[in-house]
C-alpha cells in the first residue's frame, strides 16, 4: 500500500508536498566535481527509473525536470513501464527556441511549466526580466500552469508587485548568484563545475518572500545541495525548517541520490511527519 503524503492544489492538480527533483538524475550536484561524477556514473537509465518507481511506491505523485531529451526519454520509459508521475517541466535553456521547448513539454504531458531559475536570474541582472513574462505566455496559451524559477527573492517580489499572469514560483532557498559578476550557465550546458556559495541567511530571506507570496511556491535546494545532509539529524532539521517556513499551500522539490541509502523513503517519512 502506498504511503499517503499530504498534498497541495496547483491549478486544479493535486501535488504531493514532496516532489522529486531532477538535478541528481541529470548529474548536477551543485556540490563538487567528485559528487557530480558519482551522480553521472550512478544514474544509468535503469537506476533513474528505479528511483522514479520507488518514489511512486512511497506516494510521491510528481516529478520536476528539464524538458531536455534525456529526461523526456526517462519519463517516456517510466510511463511505458506503468509509471504515472505527474510532470512539472523546467524550460531547457540550451534549446534555441524556448517557446518551442515549452510546446514540446506540454505536448509531452507537462501540466505545469516554469522558466528556468538560472536563466531568470540572468534576465534580471541584464534588465530584461519582462521578456520572461512574454515567453511564459506560451505556456498559458497552451493551458498549462505557468511558473517562474528564481534564486533571488527580489525577482519574486517584483513579479508579485507587477502581478504577472503566473500561477507558481520555483523558489530556491539559496542564492547561487552570490559572488558572480558574469552570466551564469548550468553545468549541463557548460560541462564546467563552479563553486557555489550557500549561506544560511539566504534561506531566511527567501522564506520571508515565500510566506508573503500570493502564489504557490515550490521550494527547492532545501538541503543546500547536500550541505545539510551530514547526518540524519541535519536532514531532519532541514525538512522541519522548510515546512515551518513555507505556506501550507506550498511544497518542496528534493533531488535524491539513493546510491547509499533509501533517500526516497527517508524523505517521504519526514514530509509525512512535518508536511
Amino acid at each position: 500500500m502506498k504511503m499517503e503524503l499530504p498534498k497541495v492544489d496547483l491549478c486544479g492538480t493535486k501535488v504531493t508536498r514532496l516532489i522529486l527533483g531532477s538535478n541528481p538524475v541529470s548529474g548536477v550536484s551543485h556540490y563538487s566535481e567528485r559528487v557530480t561524477k558519482e551522480m553521472e556514473d550512478y544514474f544509468t537509465m535503469e537506476n533513474a527509473k528505479k528511483l522514479l518507481r520507488r518514489c511512486e511506491e512511497l506516494g510521491v505523485n510528481t516529478f520536476q525536470g528539464r524538458a531536455d531529451r534525456w529526461l523526456l526519454h526517462l519519463l517516456h520509459e517510466h510511463r511505458m513501464e506503468g509509471g504515472n508521475l505527474q510532470f512539472i517541466s523546467q524550460t531547457a535553456t540550451e534549446m534555441g527556441d524556448i517557446r518551442g521547448n515549452i510546446k514540446q513539454a506540454v505536448k509531452f504531458g507537462a501540466f505545469a511549466v516554469y522558466h528556468h531559475g538560472t536563466e531568470t536570474g540572468n534576465y534580471w541582472r541584464e534588465g530584461r526580466i519582462e521578456e520572461v513574462r512574454e515567453i511564459m505566455k506560451t505556456a498559458r496559451d497552451l493551458g498549462a500552469a505557468v511558473g517562474v524559477g528564481a534564486h533571488m527573492p527580489e525577482i519574486i517580489e517584483y513579479i508579485e508587485e507587477k502581478d504577472w499572469d503566473i500561477d507558481f514560483y520555483m523558489a530556491s532557498f539559496y542564492n547561487v548568484y552570490k559572488g558572480m559578476k558574469e552570466r551564469r550557465q548550468s553545468y549541463i550546458i557548460t560541462g564546467v563545475h563552479r563553486e557555489d556559495i550557500f549561506e544560511e541567511e539566504d534561506r531566511e530571506l527567501m522564506c520571508r518572500t515565500i510566506k508573503n507570496a500570493s502564489r504557490t511556491c515550490l521550494a527547492f535546494k532545501i538541503l543546500a545541495a547536500g550541505r545539510n545532509c551530514t547526518d540524519n539529524e541535519s536532514v531532519r532539521e532541514a525538512f522541519l525548517f522548510a515546512f515551518e517556513n513555507i505556506k501550507p499551500s506550498d511544497a518542496v522539490v528534493v533531488g535524491m541520490f539513493p546510491r547509499d541509502s533509501d533517500q526516497a523513503a527517508e524523505n517521504a517519512a519526514l514530509v509525512k511527519e512535518f508536511g
